[in-house]
């Protein structure tokens, strides 16, 4: 993998949200998934985690946000993290992969990535942080890829076009949305290897067990 990126290891990332500001709109939930490379070149999903999270004081919850993704925010069951604490339980599942991989720091891959990437650099400035294992700007979107591979930018008929399942029920969850971006990603990618290097394209990837709190 520190080959096939130039250092970088893709992480999918998926966020909710209350509204569309990530300097005003609390992160409600996030969802990380590293991308695995097999001998052969070929991608799959890695392993998933992800939090809910508590809405940082002062922040705005937006009720067409909250409709859309269907988060109750005081729900008694949501089990939501702090902030900060949120940010450590993804981020460290993400500095192993990248160890293990041999990369140098990890790069986020997004449907409209600039979206996810301003909500965690949000988070990381407003708590401080100091091991934000991703590229500060650099960015992987699947919208730009889905564009190219199959005129699609939306997320859903992206994924049908790249002949993966798609469930409008589970939509606008954070593990849903990182789940199906990893599958459209490793898709793309692994079609351009195989045109490449003629090697027979493998089954459709297949995500890891995932390690969720959601």
């Amino acid at each position: 993998m520190a080959q096939r990126f130039r250092g970088f290891l893709p992480v999918v990332v998926d966020v909710e949200t209350g509204g569309f500001d990530c300097h005003r709109h609390a992160l409600l939930e996030i969802a990380v998934q590293p991308i695995r490379i097999d001998a052969q070149g070929w991608l799959s999903p890695g392993a998933m985690t992800s939090t809910h999270v508590v809405p940082y004081p002062g922040s705005i919850l937006d009720p067409k946000a909250l409709e859309v993704t269907g988060i109750v925010v005081d729900h008694p069951f949501r089990a939501a993290r702090e902030e900060r604490a949120a940010l450590d339980h993804v981020f460290a599942p993400i500095r192993a992969a990248i160890k293990a991989a041999g990369c140098q720091r990890a790069i986020l891959v997004g449907h409209n990535a600039f979206f996810d990437l301003g909500f965690v650099n949000a988070a990381v400035a407003r708590t401080h942080h100091k091991r934000n294992p991703f590229h500060p700007f650099s960015t992987f979107d699947t919208v730009t890829l889905a564009g190219m591979a199959y005129g699609q930018t939306v997320l859903s008929r992206a994924v049908f076009a790249a002949g993966l399942d798609w469930n409008g029920d589970e939509a606008h969850s954070a593990v849903y949305d990182t789940e199906r971006t990893a599958q459209l990603f490793c898709t793309i990618i692994n079609r351009w290897h195989a045109a490449q290097t003629g090697l027979p394209l493998p089954q459709a990837p297949r995500e890891a067990h995932a390690s969720s709190d959601v």
